[in-house]
């Protein structure tokens, strides 16, 4: 593994020693791969998720083609956030899973907020 997976994973096991969803207060978990973007609410009492959202999702395709990629991060925040109110969740924790809160990771967090969740 290399070390910056390694260190990455250290962090998000510390994070996850803190930071626990429920059902009224889920876990927002973000996970960026090189091409793609990825938001998750998630009830850790039950173990579930709750939605989950993508920059591969059918209904954000035509919306974040011809965007940067943080640009298509900060849809993909809004987006998970208007499906979190159609639920009826108003508030979450965010969980960075290990990846440094800058540029891409900011731009979901940011997009959520301005969809209307609080942290």
């Amino acid at each position: 593994m290399a070390i910056r997976t390694r260190a990455r994973e250290r962090r998000k096991l510390h994070i996850r020693k803190v930071v626990n969803g429920t059902a009224d207060r889920p876990r927002m978990v973000i996970y960026r791969s090189v091409a793609h973007m990825y938001a998750q609410l998630v009830d850790d009492v039950s173990g579930q998720t709750l939605l989950g959202v993508s920059s591969l999702s059918p209904d954000l395709k035509a919306e974040v083609s011809g965007k940067n990629p943080t640009q298509v991060a900060e849809i993909v925040g809004e987006m998970c956030a208007k499906k979190a109110r159609e639920k009826s969740i108003e508030t979450v924790v965010f969980d960075r899973n290990g990846f440094p809160y800058h540029g891409r990771v900011k731009a979901v967090a940011e997009g959520a907020r301005k969809g209307g969740l609080k942290f």
